[in-house]
């Protein structure tokens, strides 16, 4: 992390994604390597590396935002990787839909989203 830090893992506000790769992202004037979950209530560092890794648990946060989030998007690195069946029933469960594709169009897709104020969510997985 350069130019700021996450506090705690975390950066409370809605904010763009600024730019993507190098294994990293860069958003409200800092920079962060490895993956991110972007939420209504903030940005935070997130533990899955790879697409396999994300599970319910990894999607929590998501979830406990409630009603603030209508649509998650899941960036998978540079190739885009199958969610399970389950998971993909879990959050339609609590109301939220799901795309899954490439982080780079993840992150785009977020952008545009976010300008029109949608109620949107991002799990994106680091790329070099």
């Amino acid at each position: 992390m350069a130019a700021g830090s996450l506090h705690d893992g975390f950066v409370p506000g809605r904010h763009l994604i600024d730019a993507y790769g190098n294994g990293g992202f860069r958003f409200a004037e800092m920079s962060h390597r490895g993956s991110i979950l972007i939420l209504p209530s903030g940005i935070r560092a997130w533990d899955p590396v790879e697409a396999g890794a994300i599970d319910r648990n990894a999607l929590r946060p998501v979830v406990a935002e409630g009603a603030a989030v209508e649509l998650l998007l899941i960036g998978t690195g540079l190739d885009i990787a199958p969610v399970p069946d389950a998971l993909r029933r879990w959050l339609k469960e609590a109301g939220i839909g799901l795309d899954v594709m490439q982080t780079g169009a993840a992150a785009r897709t977020y952008n545009i989203l976010m300008a029109e104020n949608r109620k949107v969510a991002a799990a994106l997985v680091a790329v070099a």
